[in-house]
């Protein structure tokens, strides 16, 4: 089996987890919750838990009230602010909000990078952004080194999680796993430059948004895609790198990790003599 391990200060961190959620929308609203159910069950076993930061410059209209987690009384506030401070009052967390987007001015970097938008532009942006961090990890402390980018992006019915490193992560020596230390990036798995965004404003009512996206499509992604994070930071390593989701026929895919490329043909070599 190959499994992937998390670097050394994420099996034994001193400070919390750090975590950047992008976007606080269909999906960032159900995120942040799971998260907050993720720090709070981690602190209950004696781990630091997690900080959160979250961005999104939006704010909420009526559309947004039933897919997403608002009201009628939030329209008109900050995404972004509005989540994160529920949060806060309801864990007695301190958690950051940031009423703007993801960028060079704005952006930091954390352990975990989620991006929970709707359009590529913004992947793309993220992608370089994360890419040019990696090479300024080297004076940071390790709660401030970008490790891993998870994605969860959703059509109508289908949608697909991607968690990536941004880095080679040492792994260790083992008899039992065939270890694994990179994970492929979204941008590495899927050419998002060929994909083409659906030229859509927002909804004007949530009848209209219903018909665009299935009502449980975002929190079955988030609820499925925090259990992966729940899962590397409880037990250390995962054996898949993201999964493919069908609503619809009620299916899940994993992605199973697989080889570097330089590490098979070296393979295939060494066995061809």
């Amino acid at each position: 089996m190959r499994m992937h391990v998390l670097p050394e200060y994420l099996l034994n961190p001193t400070h919390p987890v750090t975590i950047c959620v992008i976007g606080c929308g269909g999906t960032g609203s159900q995120v942040l919750t799971s998260l907050a159910r993720i720090n709070y069950s981690l602190q209950a076993l004696g781990h630091p838990g997690v900080y959160v930061v979250t961005y999104d410059p939006d704010t909420v209209s009526e559309s947004n009230v039933g897919r997403q987690l608002f009201s009628n009384s939030d329209i008109g506030f900050n995404k972004a602010v509005l989540l994160t401070t529920r949060v806060n009052a309801f864990y007695g967390t301190s958690w950051e909000a940031v009423p703007d987007y993801f960028n060079k001015e704005t952006g930091i970097q954390c352990n975990f990078t989620l991006t929970c938008v709707d359009n590529v532009k913004a992947r793309l942006e993220v992608d370089d952004l994360l890419r040019n961090y990696t090479e300024r990890t080297s004076y940071r402390e390790p709660y401030m080194t970008a490790y891993y980018w998870l994605d969860l992006g959703n059509a109508r019915n289908t949608g697909q999680v991607v968690m990536g490193s941004l880095c080679k992560i040492k792994q260790p020596d083992s008899v039992s796993f065939e270890t694994i230390d990179r994970l492929p990036l979204l941008t590495e798995r899927f050419n998002l430059k060929k994909v083409k965004d659906k030229d859509s404003g927002p909804s004007c009512s949530h009848a209209d948004a219903l018909r665009e996206q299935n009502l449980f499509i975002n929190s079955t992604l988030a609820q499925l895609g925090c259990d992966m994070i729940w899962e590397m930071l409880t037990e250390g390593m995962i054996n898949y790198g993201g999964f493919y989701l069908n609503l619809k026929t009620k299916c899940m895919n994993p992605m199973y990790l697989e080889q570097p490329q330089a590490t098979r043909k070296k393979r295939k070599l060494k066995e061809a003599g």
